[in-house]
Formats: C-alpha cells, structure tokens, sequence
C-alpha cells in the first residue's frame, strides 16, 4: 500500500497528518491576517476619529492626565463642549510654557496613522509568507518517492 508515493509506515502518516494540519492552519492564519492588514490600511481619519474620541469619554481621569504628560498635550478635539473642562484640568507641561497647548487628538492621529501603515504593510508581508508556507507543505505532502515504481500509480 503505498501513501502520497510513500510506503505506509506509521511515522510517514503521521508526517503527512502533521503536515495536513500545517497547511489548514497556515490557511486560516492568512485569512485572518490578511483581512486585519488590509483593514488596518483602509480605515480613513474620520473613523480613526471616531474610535479616538469614543475611547478618550471611556477612560478615567487619571488615565487622561497620564496621556496629556506623556504626550504634552491638553484636551481631545475642540469639537465638544467638554474641552474647555477637559483643557481647565489639564496638567501638561505645554499649558505653562505657552498660552495654549496643542489638542491631543490630533497627536493621537498622527501616531495612529503612522502604526496602522506600518501594521498593515507588516501583516500583508507576513501573511504573503504564510501563503508560501502553505504551498511549499503542499508541494512536498504531495510528492511521489522517486525509488518507486512510476508504474505502480497507474
């Protein structure tokens, strides 16, 4: 009995059991990497936006304050109301060199583009290696024992 042009051993099913396995999850990996790649490469400003001012109403005020240091800015966007609050207790350095300080959300903007490019070439040519994984474990799950009779397979 012959397997994949390999005689039938218990550890060359076991190989091409391994190998199968391989090729699947290699498969479903690329799926998912690829559409978190490209969708890290297509979100425009406005839903950065978005996403940036839904999580800023979401944190503490410890945790704003935190990010307003770090990145020497106050407030979010001056889109609200609740910037002239938010800017009031803001503690950042910048508010006492200069009279105003400049707007955190567009600081966060600028980091957020720069690591959604940078994510997103990363995992398109991490995912296009995955795909060369897979043909490469098909190439070689398929291949005929060259020391076999060619005549056997028909």
């Amino acid at each position: 009995m012959v397997c994949g042009g390999f005689a039938c051993s218990r550890n060359a099913l076991c190989a091409l059991n391994v190998v199968y396995m391989y090729m699947i999850i290699l498969g479903l990996v690329f799926v998912f990497q690829f559409g978190i790649s490209w969708s890290c490469l297509a979100i425009n400003r406005s839903k950065q936006t978005d996403v940036i001012n839904a999580s800023w109403w979401v944190m503490s005020n410890q945790t704003r304050d935190e990010l307003e240091r770090s990145f020497d800015c106050c407030g979010l966007f001056n889109l609200t109301t609740l910037y002239q609050q938010d800017y009031a207790f803001c503690t950042a350095v910048c508010k006492s060199r200069r009279p105003t300080c400049q707007m955190c959300g567009e600081k966060f903007l600028k980091h957020s583009e720069e690591a959604l490019k940078i994510l997103g070439g990363v995992g398109l040519f991490f995912s296009f290696t995955e795909i060369l994984g897979v043909w490469l474990a098909m190439r070689f799950r398929n291949q005929k024992d060259p020391r076999a009779n060619p005549s056997a397979f028909l």
